[in-house]
C-alpha cells in the first residue's frame, strides 16, 4: 500500500477543505455502507472525510502565520447537495454534488488567487468536488439508490497531513463560523 510521504520537522504537507457536521458524516456512512466493496478496498474513515478545495503541497513551518493570515477570507455561505456517487479512475470511489454552486467554485478561485502571492502553485485540473469514499475499489458496485442531502457550508479549513494512520489530517485553522 502506498503512503504518503512523511513531512520533515520543518515543513507541513498542506491543504484547503471543507469540513464536514455531524449530520453530514452520518448521512456519508449510510451512503458508504450501501455499496459493495470488493474484498481489497481501502475505504476512509469517517474522520478522514473532507472536500479538498486546493492541495498546497509541502510549505516550511515558519510560513504558516504567513498562509493562515493570508488566507482569511470571507465566505458566503451556501448548500451543497449531494447525491451523485462514481468510480473513478484508478480506483477511486467518491460522493459528488450534484452541482457546484456558485459560491463554492468563488471561494475557490479565491482561495487559489491568495495563494499565488506567496509563491504557491494550485492545480491546474478542472475544480472537481467530492468525497473520497474508498480507494482501490475498481470492482466496487455502487449503490440501488443514490443519497440525496444538503450540506449548509459556512467555513473552510486549513488542515496538515501528517503522514499517521490513526490521525491522518489535522485543522490547523478554521475560518467561517461553521467550521
Amino acid at each position: 500500500m502506498n503512503q504518503p510521504p512523511q513531512p520533515s520537522p520543518d515543513s507541513a504537507r498542506l491543504f484547503l477543505a471543507l469540513l464536514p457536521d455531524a449530520a453530514v458524516l452520518e448521512a456519508l456512512a449510510v451512503h458508504r455502507d450501501q455499496w459493495q466493496w470488493p474484498a481489497k478496498v481501502t475505504r476512509y474513515a469517517p474522520a478522514d472525510w473532507h472536500v479538498t478545495l486546493h492541495f498546497i503541497g509541502s510549505v516550511a513551518r515558519s510560513r504558516l502565520e504567513e498562509l493562515r493570515a493570508a488566507l482569511a477570507l470571507p465566505i458566503t455561505p451556501f448548500a451543497l447537495g449531494w447525491g451523485r456517487p462514481e468510480l473513478w479512475p484508478h480506483g477511486l470511489a467518491v460522493l459528488c454534488p450534484e452541482v457546484v454552486p456558485e459560491a463554492l467554485q468563488r471561494l475557490h478561485t479565491q482561495l487559489g488567487q491568495a495563494l499565488q502571492p506567496l509563491g504557491l502553485r494550485t492545480d491546474p485540473r478542472p475544480f472537481r468536488p467530492h468525497f473520497t469514499l474508498a480507494r482501490h475499489a475498481q470492482a466496487a458496485r455502487l449503490p440501488a439508490q443514490w443519497p440525496v442531502f444538503n450540506w449548509p457550508v459556512a467555513g473552510y479549513a486549513l488542515m496538515e497531513s501528517t503522514g499517521q494512520a490513526g490521525q491522518r489530517y489535522r485543522v490547523l485553522q478554521s475560518y467561517g463560523p461553521a467550521v
